[in-house]
């Protein structure tokens, strides 16, 4: 099966977060262990992820990886089936084509042409799920990452970056503040702590760190937003109009530099909460959780993996993207890491009527050939 043929296999199967990857896991399992390869299957209830190898264990091979999940169609305007390939025009449309089961194809088509004897190296892959909800199968899976992918020369996380070079992102954690009060009457308003204007006045002074961030922070012009941001996502609080709320929930997030330590924008949060209180009497309070966080990712243009990486996209103009990835996750393991794949997230990533270009498929399919004589020489 060429690329677009297995392409076309992948959007068939809806794997969407909310629902079980385990279809799609099955056939890839079963198409590279019938092809001679070593499959390390992370089982999750009704998820799993994949590391999988071909050639020798040693030092020295390269990895590829891609998440199998999607984002939902939900609310969205399709006209075409979303998880049905249509190839029109010189485009493949369907749900995930370019983010991010163009690549995963990809991978599986190089799978398929070549067998372990033609390796010096070992070619690794790494296929996880819950990716599209923050990362969460890769933090599920990195415990179980087996030592040789530790002692990967490279490793390309296929993400869209229309086959540019992507050396930086930035990391980002998601947080819940719950803001308290005093339940009462409304009519008696002024006498109790209203746990909604907690929330706002919260809110306030997380937009006061925002903006000394932007005038005085840590700046990477590489980035179309040069500095770390916070953001309010959802404020919810209240039962009826006439009662005071004593509860509030204020969801946020922040995005954030390599030079920004997340440790220190916690306390930078942490202040903003102690100066929202000051402005309340006895009764408020606000408790905040961390609830999900993956790695930033920084790599030097002149280190040698992304020397390599340009020779094998055979493109030496290095860029951030502001989406987050899996590559911090491999960083932070020591192991070269760059982001590189079909397709265009700000284009086509997450829209309705999502399609892949199939001059992208072929341009990845062409350095994943010089992945493949890069192995075979080393």
């Amino acid at each position: 099966m060429d690329t677009i043929a297995l392409l076309e296999k992948l959007i068939a199967f809806e794997t969407v977060s909310a629902k079980s990857n385990l279809p799609l896991i099955d056939f890839v399992d079963e198409y590279l262990k019938s092809r001679g390869w070593t499959v390390d299957r992370i089982e999750d209830g009704e998820k799993a992820g994949l590391f999988c190898t071909l050639g020798p264990i040693a030092s020295g091979g390269i990895i590829l990886s891609a998440h199998s999940d999607v984002v939902p169609t939900d609310g969205q305007i399709w006209t075409k089936e979303a998880f049905q390939a249509t190839r029109q025009d010189g485009r493949i449309y369907g749900r995930g084509a370019t983010d991010m089961k163009g690549f995963l194809a990809a991978m599986l088509a190089l799978a398929g042409r070549l067998k372990a004897e033609d390796l010096q190296a070992p070619l690794m892959f790494s296929i996880s799920y819950d990716e599209e909800i923050g990362c969460v199968g890769m933090q599920n899976m990195i415990a179980y990452l087996p030592d040789h992918f530790k002692s990967a020369a490279l490793c390309i996380v296929g993400e869209p970056t229309e086959m540019k070079v992507a050396i930086g992102h930035k990391g980002k954690s998601a947080l819940r503040a719950v803001c308290t009060g005093q339940a009462g009457h409304s009519s008696l308003a002024p006498k109790f702590v209203n746990a909604v204007q907690v929330a706002a006045a919260f809110a306030r002074e997380l937009d006061v760190v925002q903006t000394r961030m932007a005038d005085r922070g840590a700046h990477d012009e590489a980035y179309d937003i040069p500095y770390s941001t916070f953001h309010v996502g959802s404020i919810t609080g209240g039962s009826a109009l006439n009662i005071v709320p004593d509860r509030a929930e204020v969801l946020f997030e922040f995005r954030h530099l390599a030079a920004d330590k997340p440790e220190d924008l916690l306390s930078s949060i942490d202040a903003a909460a102690a100066k929202a209180l000051a402005g309340f009497k006895n009764g408020a309070g606000i408790e905040i959780e961390v609830f999900n966080s993956y790695p930033g990712f920084d790599a030097a243009p002149e280190s040698v993996g992304v020397q390599r990486a340009f020779a094998l996209a055979e493109n030496a103009k290095p860029f951030k993207v502001a989406f987050g990835t899996e590559a911090g996750f491999f960083a932070q393991l020591g192991v070269p890491t760059v982001v590189c794949g079909p397709g265009s997230m700000s284009a086509q990533g997450h829209k309705p009527d999502e399609y892949i270009e199939e001059s992208q498929l072929a341009a990845c399919d062409d350095m994943l050939g010089r992945v493949l004589e890069a192995l075979r020489l080393s």
